[in-house]
């Protein structure tokens, strides 16, 4: 077994602590290789934190790592896929492939722009649409959707960010975006952050909600909050009684599956400790992972 380290490039964005956590831990303030793999399965789950980390930062000590290694897009479940290679003008943020019934798929969030990955992103079906969940991950939207024939969306709130948008979500009111598909505008870590749901399963969440493995429960980061922590605590309040979903897809922060019942209460009672925050200043060394 080769001999694995995170180089000095290491922004601490999680990605890599998410895709090996037995491998890899946060040892002051940034990723590093804390156990080395025993078997091909833990080459592979380093690889996939390879391949999807934006500053390539894992690295093995012989050399490149195993370009036939990379996994991405990878199925999380028989629904969704994560795109993997994470971008840094989206400050490492995840992204994914929600393919629909249709044999067309969509494309929440985006990794970094590159057409060989275009190319694979839409392998197994057109992608009709690029979900834009704020502007923060706004940054290779058009040249996805431009590169697909599909429709750009954001909130009104973020417009800026992407004022070339094909489709504009306005208000607070749900928008069905096709199918089994719709946006729920949840302004608070930006004026335009929005939630995508997917078939009463998928809870794609942008910046605004993420299960945090050090809480063992969803957490909002309190401390990385651009608009307004307490318009965030109304926007939960608003949503928590009527969304029904399993799994919670952040940008940022890690995944999780649960029963649709218990994401429902753990739902709830973020809405109710977020009521409590109040603002603080911007930092991004507070956040729980």
């Amino acid at each position: 077994m080769d001999h694995w380290y995170v180089d000095d490039r290491c922004t601490n964005c999680d990605v890599a602590r998410q895709l090996a956590p037995e491998l890899i831990s946060e040892v002051g303030g940034r990723s590093e290789v804390v156990r080395q793999p025993r078997d091909e399965a833990e080459v592979r789950r380093l690889h996939a934190a390879v391949f999807a980390c934006p500053t390539r930062s894992i690295r093995p000590a012989s050399g490149r790592p195993d370009r036939a290694l990379d996994p991405f897009p990878m199925a999380l479940d028989d629904g969704v896929l994560i795109c993997g290679h994470n971008s840094q003008h989206t400050a490492g943020a995840n992204s994914y492939l929600l393919p629909r019934p249709s044999g067309t798929a969509m494309m929440i969030d985006t990794p970094r722009w590159s057409r060989e990955l275009a190319g694979r992103y839409a392998a197994s079906g057109p992608v009709t649409d690029v979900l834009l969940t704020h502007r923060d991950h706004a940054a290779h939207g058009r040249r996805y959707a431009d590169h697909f024939g599909a429709r750009l969306w954001i909130h009104e709130g973020d417009l800026d960010a992407a004022p070339d948008a094909d489709q504009v979500i306005r208000g607070l009111e749900a928008v069905e975006i096709g199918p089994g598909v719709t946006a729920h505008p949840l302004p608070g870590h930006t004026l335009g952050s929005v939630l995508y749901l997917a078939d009463d399963r998928y809870c794609f969440s942008g910046d605004s909600v993420y299960w945090s493995r050090a809480l063992g429960d969803l957490a909002v980061a309190e401390s990385v909050t651009w608009h307004s922590i307490e318009e965030l605590a109304a926007s939960l309040a608003r949503v928590a009684g009527r969304l029904r979903f399993e799994w919670i897809l952040p940008g940022h922060g890690d995944r999780c599956r649960l029963d649709a019942d218990e994401m429902s209460r753990r739902l709830r009672a973020l809405a109710e400790r977020t009521g409590l925050l109040r603002p603080r200043p911007i930092d991004f060394t507070a956040v729980r992972w």
